[in-house]
């Protein structure tokens, strides 16, 4: 049985709970609807009263225009990243104004969207004084910028801040200086900022994907991505961060008046004939300090001559020929392809890798390494590019245990390659893996089937010293490009 006056009780509490849920902000009253998708407990009016601004006639916009009314919550139409509107859609930006870098000039606080200023202080961003205690001319020096110009003729000064005109309330006229216009954005045409396909940012026009030109008013006729891919230079920057991507073609920054190369060119603007330029004036022709060519940024040195910009003469006693005797040892190439030859002597490639030495560069010990840099496979020492298998191991790199727990046609499948010969026909089979043959040290690849002889060359060096062969393809060190890597990307040349 219930306690006297209880129902009295419950009803009143009943009502105060009400009451106080009424008086909560929106954002924090309890759902108004049974279960998602449920009818609404509302009735329309009701949820229409609540979507409008207090002091709204019925009929007026819901949510400000800004939204639309869900069972007596607005729910906001959110078209740009970065955009808050506020339990009304009342709020159009959450960022407030700045000046000269700080948010209400640190003069206000920051208020839906809009500055509140403290006292003392007026403005969109509170940047101007109620009092100035400037002379005129103090004021005026502060207001002129970089070219001495009072608010770039584009404004008024007021205590030292500018004050710019936009008497139509567009507020395109803006900066610290009134030093940006976007009215120069403006489409003839369509009269639309940008044309409508991109932002404007002081003055300039910075066009969505698929878009270029001064007003972004034409569109290309490929997609942003194969745009992207065809402008992306190998070293993986767009247009090698030397130019701008136009429709799938590089526009590198600096091309010579007369329509020829500049000093900047290439598909995607990977060579730079700077660099070839002991001191730079882009109208002289001292390319390589006049003993070179200059090849997409490299020096190659005419004989006799060395250096980044072939300044250095060399003092050699020999002759061309003998110098190069002594260079090529057993090899065909002069220091085994991995190093350049000056007077007889080898210089190995690339400098200051211990790896690759010997009077003729004829040790590699890279050769020792597979894809994950193991040496030997974990199970030998590696001599002059060689490794030497500890006990119970053999093959190039000490991959293959001398045991086998596998028979013979087992072993066999696993070694034909995709035309159905046994290694390719240049090894033999163990284990299900491939020992490429050792006197024919060019021969490698899991089905031995690699000819590092394949590698493209330059200047008489595989890889022109600048990378290592694999499987006939180079694959060129940090900086370096072109089949066999004898391109140079980086800023100064190494």
């Amino acid at each position: 049985m219930r306690p006297p006056g209880f129902s009295n009780f419950f009803l009143l509490a009943s009502s105060l709970l009400f009451a106080g849920l009424s008086a909560v902000p929106q954002s924090f009253s309890p759902s108004l609807r049974s279960w998602p998708g449920a009818a609404c407990r509302l009735s329309r009016a009701e949820s229409e009263r609540r979507c409008r601004a207090p002091g709204q006639p019925p009929g007026a916009a819901l949510c400000h225009g800004r939204g639309r009314c869900d069972c007596g919550v607005c729910i906001c139409h959110v078209t740009e990243p970065g955009m808050f509107f506020g339990p009304l859609c009342e709020c159009h930006e959450w960022v407030c104004e700045t000046y000269d870098g700080s948010t209400c000039a640190g003069h206000g606080k920051c208020n839906c969207g809009k500055c509140k200023c403290d006292q003392g202080w007026y403005g969109d961003a509170c940047q101007y004084p109620t009092n100035c205690d400037l002379t005129k001319k103090k004021s005026n020096q502060m207001c002129k910028n970089s070219q001495d110009i009072i608010c770039s003729n584009a404004g008024t000064c007021h205590c030292g801040r500018c004050k710019c005109d936009n008497s139509d309330g567009s507020g395109l006229v803006y900066g610290k200086f009134c030093e940006c216009d976007d009215r120069e954005c403006i489409d003839d045409e369509t009269e639309e900022i940008c044309g409508g396909h991109g932002k404007c940012y002081c003055g300039n026009c910075y066009c969505k994907a698929g878009w270029h030109g001064d007003k972004c008013e034409f569109q290309c006729d490929i997609t942003p991505w194969e745009s992207k891919r065809r402008c992306t230079s190998p070293d993986g920057k767009i247009c090698s961060n030397r130019g701008t991507c136009v429709c799938g073609e590089c526009s590198c920054h600096d091309v010579d008046p007369t329509g020829d190369w500049g000093d900047i060119h290439g598909d995607t603007c990977e060579c730079d004939e700077r660099d070839c330029r002991a001191v730079y004036d882009r109208y002289s022709d001292d390319f390589c300090s006049g003993h070179g060519q200059c090849n997409c940024g490299r020096c190659d040195c005419k004989a006799g001559w060395h250096g980044k910009k072939c300044e250095h003469p060399q003092s050699c006693m020999l002759s061309a020929e003998e110098s190069l005797r002594r260079c090529q040892g057993s090899s065909d190439l002069p220091c085994s392809g991995r190093g350049k030859c000056e007077c007889g002597k080898c210089t190995c490639y690339p400098p200051g890798d211990h790896r690759v030495y010997g009077k003729t560069c004829e040790c590699d010990d890279r050769r020792c390494e597979d894809l994950d840099g193991v040496v030997c496979g974990g199970h030998g020492t590696c001599s002059c590019g060689r490794c030497v298998c500890e006990r119970g191991w053999f093959g190039r790199l000490c991959q293959h245990p001398r045991k086998c727990n596998m028979t013979e046609e087992q072993s066999k499948n696993l070694c034909e390659s995709a035309d159905g010969i046994l290694c390719s026909g240049k090894g033999s089979c163990h284990c299900g893996k491939c020992i490429c043959s050792a006197e024919e040290w060019y021969i490698s690849g899991e089905f031995c089937d690699c000819d590092d002889r394949d590698c493209d060359k330059h200047d008489g060096l595989i890889c022109t010293g600048n990378g290592i062969c694999s499987c006939g393809n180079c694959e060129c060190w940090d900086g370096w490009n072109g089949n066999a890597c004898e391109i140079w990307l980086g800023s100064e040349y190494p």
